[in-house]
């Protein structure tokens, strides 16, 4: 369908609201994470674990591995006909938590829920997507994920007399918006690059795993190795800012926890501006390489800024101004676009399930690492740690961004592959067809 459809814009809204859901539900977790951890008198460890399960880390890393195969297996609209019934059981649990087991089944099961979606959201925006308009509607899925935040922070703010039960009242329209986005999910035609490709493997007469195929290819690893390389560094830093960010604005800046949560939510304000004005508006016109460097050095500068120049109102305010528009035009867009076209749709879902495994189980382990560098050896060092990360994701992303803008997903494939109906060659692939 990719280069044959309208555009896909109606598909792109109904989908793109699993990504305010994955967002939506990582930021009300960390915003009643002191609350839940005062109810339940939690030790440091729980709260942890609490992060290291959830949508932020390995909760969704391990549901990304298990939904992308499914999503190549039975299909992008399989996982739409489901999963979201799983994010509103497990928000259930978190709303009527009564102990700590319950509390931390609800973000697990959350978190398996948002990890399932994202590679069968992300291939399914780029295989209906007109090719001129291919960034565009991941941008906008971008501008959904980052208006989670941005609502449930305000939210937060509007909640935080009520307590714990504001923070419980949180959950529950993330269950009211999962209602409708499953509704309108169930409506949705199934991905027609996915329904031709399912038929011609069902003729094929030589079968192999597809992950064997993906692995098994040299273009397919210097892709994986591509893209871990420009999310996972970002991510680090994103990950830990999204469950942390409030605690360290409070602890070392000193702020209240509305202060906090105010700075948080004018921040994603700023993510969807440069989401939508920035990635959508741009993002199938300029230079991809050009384009991602300017988002990536914001990112690094204002991490400079917060780490050296201090917590001042003027340094607060303008970290969260770079910052937040460098998120919307910067490595997760890029690499939401980058990551549904550079795999063929056979193991589309898949390399984008074990790769966001990759990346979040990392942010896992990170979230248990950053508050120890954090509380041992203070914020300039974890600060001066954010940058470097920051450097080596613009660094990869710059140097070896993939020349794609303008072109169909078959086009692509074949400039990688040779035009064979999208097979995918072993290591003695010729060099010189991946994409320049």
């Amino acid at each position: 369908m990719s280069g044959r459809s309208s555009g896909g814009m109606k598909e792109t809204i109904a989908v793109s609201l699993t990504n305010y859901l994955d967002s939506g539900c990582i930021v009300a977790g960390a915003s009643g994470l002191t609350l839940w951890a005062e109810h339940f008198g939690l030790s440091s460890f729980s709260v942890g674990l609490l992060g290291a399960l959830s949508a932020n880390a390995f909760g969704a890393a391990v549901g990304a591995l298990v939904g992308g195969r499914l999503a190549d297996k039975f299909g992008r609209k399989f996982i739409y006909t489901y999963n979201l019934l799983v994010y509103m059981f497990g928000a259930l649990f978190i709303i009527f938590a009564m102990n700590f087991p319950m509390l931390l089944a609800g973000f697990l099961i959350m978190g398996l829920s948002v990890g399932a979606g994202v590679p069968a959201s992300w291939s399914y925006i780029a295989e209906m997507a007109h090719p001129d308009s291919r960034a565009h509607n991941i941008g906008i899925s971008q501008l959904a994920w980052s208006l989670g935040p941005a609502i449930i922070f305000t939210l937060g703010v509007i909640l935080a007399p009520l307590g714990l039960l504001g923070n419980r009242l949180l959950f529950v329209s993330l269950v009211l918006v999962a209602i409708v986005a499953w509704s309108l999910q169930r409506q949705l035609e199934e991905s027609k690059d996915w329904e031709e490709e399912n038929a011609r493997q069902a003729v094929a007469t030589e079968k192999a795993h597809p992950y064997k195929e993906l692995f098994s290819n040299v273009v397919n690893k210097r892709s994986i190795v591509f893209l871990v390389g420009v999310y996972l560094f970002w991510n680090l830093v994103a990950g830990a800012m999204g469950f942390f960010m409030p605690f360290v604005y409070e602890t070392v800046g000193g702020l209240t926890n509305s202060q906090a949560n105010m700075l948080q939510a004018v921040m994603w304000i700023f993510t969807s501006l440069g989401s939508y004005f920035g990635f959508a508006k741009l993002g199938d016109k300029v230079d991809h390489r050009k384009f991602y460097f300017v988002g990536a050095i914001m990112a690094a500068a204002s991490w400079v800024v917060l780490t050296f120049v201090g917590m001042s109102w003027l340094g607060l305010w303008v970290f969260v101004i770079l910052w937040g528009i460098s998120a919307g035009i910067g490595a997760q867009a890029f690499y939401a676009l980058w990551a549904s076209e550079l795999f063929p749709t056979k193991f589309r879902g898949g390399a984008q399930g074990v790769m966001f495994f990759l990346v979040r189980g990392s942010c896992g382990i990170w979230s248990i690492v950053f508050p120890v560098i954090l509380a041992n050896l203070g914020f300039t060092v974890a600060g001066t740690v954010m940058i470097g990360l920051l450097l080596v994701s613009l660094v990869i992303g710059t140097v070896w961004t993939p020349k794609t803008r303008g072109k169909t997903l078959e086009q692509i494939t074949q400039e990688r592959y040779g035009k064979n109906d999208e097979r995918v060659f072993s290591e003695d692939t010729p060099r010189g067809q991946e994409v320049k």
